[in-house]
């Protein structure tokens, strides 16, 4: 009952038609997912509050992590993953049927965590890179500006003057 007034309450356009009020199997899931992509970003704010609000059946969970996976919004992959492995770890015989499709998203999601933490890895070495590159090109540039003062403070030289009738 509860599913019926998720798709028909929040749910708009071809989500609403595609997902049968009976069905809250693995497959609806991933056609919940499909749906995600077609609702704008309103529509997907509006289906987070009411996935939280109600009950938390392994159905839930499972759109409620697939949500919050998202790249079309706020992604919190950490407590999607969490989600995802209370289905795993779940022994309802409701959970059951989504434990295969669970185990492969959460495997997704922690290659995606992977992924962002050796970005964000890379990112600080090549910032620290880029500040040590900045520090010796400003010791290079003193260096330089030294060296130029020194030269400028030179007493210049008197210019050779060549005697008469030598050629070169």
């Amino acid at each position: 009952l509860f599913f019926g007034l998720t798709a028909a309450g929040c749910a708009s356009g071809p989500l609403a038609r595609k997902l049968h009020l009976d069905d809250v199997g693995p497959e609806a899931a991933l056609s919940y997912y499909q749906g995600l992509a077609r609702m704008t970003p309103a529509e997907l704010g509006r289906e987070r509050t009411v996935l939280v609000a109600v009950p938390q059946t392994p159905f839930t969970q499972m759109r409620v992590a697939m949500l919050l996976g998202h790249p079309r919004v706020q992604q919190d992959l950490g407590k999607g993953l969490a989600l995802l492995e209370g289905i795993l770890k779940s022994t309802d015989p409701a959970a059951a049927p989504f434990q295969p499709l669970a185990r492969e998203v959460a495997d997704n999601y922690q290659e995606r965590i992977k992924l962002e933490n050796q970005l964000e890895k890379q990112g600080l070495q090549l910032n620290q890179q880029l500040k040590d590159s900045q520090r010796k090109t400003a010791e290079l540039q003193e260096k330089l500006d030294s060296l130029a003062n020194i030269e400028k403070s030179l007493i210049p030289r008197p210019r050779a003057v060549k005697p008469e009738g030598v050629k070169r």
